[in-house]
């Protein structure tokens, strides 16, 4: 039954119900020409506080009714937005001013589907349509073991073999970094040895790491934890970690990335559109990564769904994988209705397209999951879960923090 149940949710992937008048090559991957974001100057700013509390919700958010009324964003804002500031693991900061070139700035007209129900507060709708990944064959095996977790509470997904992309609040509350965030971690998916309680080489190194890192031993703490040990060894005789148990490979952050027009430090609010970071890991990783891939409007989903998968706070260090239809879009927003609690945002919102003069289909990342927000709603505030965007502009800033420079970011 369990191995029916993941044959369909692999078929779900890639081949969500389809409209009968649209046509199969529709749903491509379409490889265009990117605007360039080009780094221009980088100054170095005082070091943060790191003394905000996580927060996933903002006081106010300009949603997609709001956003209609706004004008079109200026060059001028758009560069603004797109600087970014780089926070390092010895608290140091810069911020880089960045130049936006063979940029065309077009309306995006807005796409909602009739008849979506006014929803309550709450991050679970109906029946809970969530699937809980226990299968070690799945788990530890792409798109799966793209997933991550973060010291901070938060999700996020391998995009490079250094590189995690996540939600900006996962870091950053908009103003100061939150706490935690100073000696942040991402943990890895891997599986227990059968046994389960053995040690392996490097567990203590990973364990300090996820502790905060590189403290001197006492050893006296030494001590105290032969002491401990014992104690564990001999009240736990008789008893073994359950087989294929998952856990975690802590790595600590060598920097992270996050755009302007989120950490604004102050000076405004920060704009939901821009809620995403780049985290650059200080070891690479041997895994399988998923591509970023630029978001196609809600016409060009097969089936109008969307795919992610995180750790959900109510089910403690499993990965849960969930698809829902979209229900409303800009620019730079997606409201949907997939199942999600806290410690799901930051997940990396995928889709499996066809290549273009290619029978194989691909999984690449098109949106960044920032969780339930409050939204205006034609001056009224109702609650969604949204998902950031992966535009050209995006795309392309992404590009820039990962490669250091622009000569591969000409298309995507």
């Amino acid at each position: 039954m369990e191995n029916m149940l993941f044959c369909w949710i692999f078929f779900t992937l890639g081949w969500t119900l389809i409209d009968g008048s649209e046509m199969e090559q529709d749903f491509m991957w379409h490889l265009k020409k990117i605007p360039r974001v080009v780094s221009e100057r980088t100054f170095h700013l005082t070091s943060p506080t790191f003394e905000a509390d996580a927060k996933m919700v903002l006081n106010r958010v300009c949603g997609i009714e709001c956003q209609k009324e706004l004008p079109l964003p200026s060059l001028s804002d758009l560069e603004d937005s797109l600087s970014f500031e780089t926070v390092f693991e010895n608290g140091t900061r810069t911020l880089t001013r960045v130049k936006v070139q063979d940029v065309v700035l077009e309306p995006t007209q807005n796409v909602s589907m009739k008849g979506a129900s006014v929803r309550r507060k709450r991050q679970v709708y109906g029946t809970d349509s969530r699937f809980s990944i226990l299968d070690k064959k799945f788990l530890t095996n792409f798109p799966f073991n793209t997933a991550v977790k973060l010291s901070t509470g938060c999700s996020g997904i391998l995009i490079s073999p250094s590189h995690v992309l996540t939600a900006a609040h996962c870091v950053h509350d908009g103003k100061d970094y939150i706490k935690g965030s100073k000696k942040l971690r991402v943990g890895l998916l891997k599986m227990r040895n059968k046994g389960g309680g053995k040690k392996r080489r490097g567990s203590k190194r990973s364990r300090r790491e996820a502790n905060g890192g590189d403290q001197r031993e006492d050893p006296k703490d030494n001590l105290e934890r032969a002491k401990a040990g014992r104690r564990r060894k001999e009240s736990g005789r008789g008893r073994r970690v359950p087989e294929g148990r998952p856990s975690f490979q802590w790595t600590r952050v060598k920097n992270t990335h996050i755009p302007k027009g989120w950490a604004r430090g102050g000076k405004g609010d920060a704009a939901l559109d821009y809620d995403y970071a780049l985290l650059e890991l200080k070891r690479a990783h041997k895994k399988k990564y998923m591509e970023l891939g630029i978001s196609p409007a809600i016409k060009k989903l097969p089936g109008g769904m969307i795919h992610f998968s995180g750790f959900d706070h109510d089910r403690a260090d499993q990965l849960v994988y969930r698809f829902c239809s979209v229900s409303d879009e800009s620019s730079d927003l997606l409201y949907q209705y997939c199942d999600a609690e806290s410690g799901s945002t930051g997940s990396g919102v995928y889709l499996r397209l066809k290549e273009p003069d290619k029978k194989n289909w691909k999984r690449k990342i098109i949106a960044v999951y920032s969780g339930h927000q409050w939204v205006d709603v034609h001056g009224v505030q109702k609650d969604y879960n949204v998902a950031v965007r992966i535009t050209p502009l995006k795309y392309a800033q992404i590009c820039l923090w990962i490669h250091g420079n622009n000569a591969n970011c000409t298309y995507g």
